[in-house]
């Protein structure tokens, strides 16, 4: 590294470098001094000034290297910032480059989350160590983890690439996860028995949009952002590409993903609620489903939740579950009926069917008696065929 290790080394006939650590970050300084032993021992000693300065807290970039690119970095101003105050102004610039959802979930994951935690210490501070602490402190799942991790991460990575207020990124190219923890199971489908039990205590609009749910299993945010353009009458299929969610203030925003844009095919009850649904929005041309009590474009799941779905479910004497597990409860119905993993996949716009097979495993017929012989019939040579039934 230098000197006999000492973070001391010549770099050409007019210049010495010495290298030490400033607020986790590796720092390099040229010192216009011939390298000559005396020289070279002249270096330690500043080394070693500049070191003892950090220890004590008195250290001045700028004063002790004025004319280094990197002191800017470290101004007072720029050291000072704190987590919580960089996560704000961070927050504020990303308004207009997110959707509403994202951004709203960012700022639940800063305001709840990082900020309580993080926010107090100074940004130029902040170790993965400190992280990764804290994250093993928390009492959540692995995808929760994930969230926070990705937002801190997406900030941090602006914190060096657009502020240029770090160097690094601390947790750049690094997750943390409790492999040893059992994710929460949150599928919880209906049963058969609970559906009917739930349609029975609606009528109207109410009753159309839970049957179309459980049959297509569209998420919430989608079927309030469904028009009736959205239909294809003639392929008998509901095209998604629009999703609406109660950040999003009532407005339709594409979904997140390209795989989320995608055709479902419309098996009979899901046709049959929409055929119902036509009686009361068809001829307006615009939302498919409407809020009963206003006649207007449902804003998102919370308003379903309150107004119609928990009363709903109390009175059908079902236990009760967000609306959110109609999507489950539709994955597991096709599954448990023997529908292909990756047919399933695509209606539910998931790019392959491993988290499939993942989630709803359980759901998905196990090998029968017969199993293999559909292949076997199909494809073993003739003469194995004949020799295998003759007695």
């Amino acid at each position: 590294m230098g000197r006999s290790g000492r973070g001391v080394r010549a770099v050409s006939d007019s210049s010495i470098e010495i290298t030490f650590m400033y607020r986790g970050v590796r720092c390099r300084e040229r010192l216009s001094l011939k390298p000559t032993a005396t020289n070279l021992k002249r270096a330690e000693q500043h080394k070693a000034a500049v070191e003892h300065a950090i220890a004590n807290g008195t250290f001045d970039y700028a004063v002790t290297f004025p004319g280094s690119p990197r002191a800017a970095k470290f101004a007072p101003e720029v050291s000072q910032e704190t987590v919580a105050g960089y996560l704000t102004k961070w927050l504020a610039s990303k308004k207009q480059h997110v959707s509403s959802s994202t951004f709203d979930g960012y700022r639940k994951i800063m305001e709840l989350r990082l900020a309580p935690a993080l926010g107090t210490i100074l940004l130029v501070d902040l170790k993965r160590k400190t992280i990764r602490d804290w994250l093993n402190t928390l009492e959540v799942s692995n995808k929760t983890l994930s969230n926070i991790q990705s937002c801190l991460r997406s900030a941090l990575n602006d914190a060096v690439d657009h502020e240029e207020l770090l160097e690094t990124n601390p947790i750049a190219g690094w997750t943390f996860s409790r492999k040893d923890r059992v994710k929460e199971d949150d599928v919880d489908p209906f049963s058969p028995e609970e559906q009917r039990a739930i349609l029975a205590t609606l009528d109207g609009q109410a009753k159309n949009l839970v049957q179309f749910a459980l049959w297509t299993g569209m998420r919430t945010s989608e079927l309030v952002a469904l028009d009736w353009g959205d239909i294809d009458w003639l392929k008998g299929e509901v095209y998604v590409t629009r999703a609406m969610t109660q950040a999003a203030a009532g407005k339709a925003e594409v979904t997140k993903t390209l795989s989320g844009k995608r055709r479902i095919k419309l098996l009979a009850p899901a046709m049959e609620a929409l055929v119902a649904q036509k009686t009361h929005t068809f001829l307006a041309d615009r939302e498919v489903f409407q809020n009963p009590r206003t006649l207007e474009r449902w804003t998102g799941d919370q308003p379903i939740r309150k107004t119609m779905w928990a009363k709903a479910v109390k009175k059908a004497g079902v236990r009760y579950r967000r609306p959110y597990q109609t999507r489950h409860t539709y994955a597991s119905m096709m599954l448990s009926a023997g529908e292909h993993p990756m047919w399933v996949a695509g209606q539910l716009g998931h790019t392959d069917w491993t988290m499939i097979a993942r989630v709803y495993g359980r759901w998905m017929p196990s090998a029968d008696a017969i199993a293999g012989f559909k292949a076997e019939e199909m494809w073993m040579p003739v003469d194995v065929a004949v020799k295998r039934s003759t007695p």
